[in-house]
């Protein structure tokens, strides 16, 4: 096939009939990224792109007011049952991120924990746009995509550019930090290539395509991202 498109992958259909231990993003935990900026989040906050809700639940659990987006519905279904579960409030919704239609004003914090990446390259524009209008005045932003330094096994729609991110997203917000970061994967390196495999569509992604990937203490392989902090502008 040809180069593989963040639009060629139904996150729907993965949620609903998948394997959750396979999808390498759903680590079981929030994100240690998400973690870090806990402390930095302040007022309303909204995770954008929840998937099943780990880093939200996470945020309502340090008393945060948080609302949850994703365009699945299985997703927003299984976050719901796992906030039910952990005894927190969190506001999920089934919604488009390009348009964030009905939130105009209303969130203080938003994070973005591997979702601008997904995203087709028009998209990415009216996404920092709905962001911006969702945002009230002086609301910050805390972003994280993957980088331009990802290991062949991954597409190149996938690598974000420093000169893309300054452009785009600094064309709403005011970014005041961009640093290269480390993402946490649910899977150990014959899971990822095999994930990336399905994914992709593609039979050729071997382990040696993931490169010398670093690991957490417990072996699951560490992206490159972006880790960028922004606040909204006029």
């Amino acid at each position: 096939m040809t180069d593989f498109q963040p639009e060629d992958f139904d996150f729907e259909a993965a949620y609903l009939h998948g394997d959750m231990d396979a999808l390498p993003w759903v680590i079981g935990r929030p994100q240690p990224l998400v973690v870090a900026l806990a402390a930095q989040m302040t007022g309303s906050v909204l995770d954008v792109g929840c998937g099943t809700g780990d880093n939200a639940i996470y945020l309502a659990q340090q008393g945060l007011s948080v609302t949850g987006i994703d365009a699945s519905a299985s997703a927003i279904s299984m976050a719901a049952s796992r906030a039910h579960d952990a005894g927190v409030s969190v506001r999920f919704e089934v919604g488009d991120a390009t348009e964030l239609a009905g939130y105009e004003g209303a969130f203080d914090t938003i994070v973005d924990s591997a979702l601008y990446h997904c995203l087709m390259p028009g998209q990415k524009v009216a996404y920092v746009s709905a962001l911006h209008r969702a945002a009230r005045p002086g609301a910050r932003l805390h972003l994280i995509c993957f980088a331009d330094t990802l290991p062949p096994a991954f597409p190149e729609s996938f690598r974000v550019y420093e000169h893309d991110l300054r452009a785009i997203v600094g064309a709403k917000w005011t970014i005041s930090r961009l640093e290269r970061a480390f993402y946490t994967t649910s899977q150990h390196r014959d899971r990822l290539a095999q994930a990336v495999r399905e994914m992709t569509e593609r039979d050729d992604v071997t382990v040696a395509d993931l490169g010398e990937l670093p690991a957490d203490e417990n072996g699951n392989l560490l992206l490159p991202v972006w880790q960028l902090a922004a606040t909204r502008n006029p």
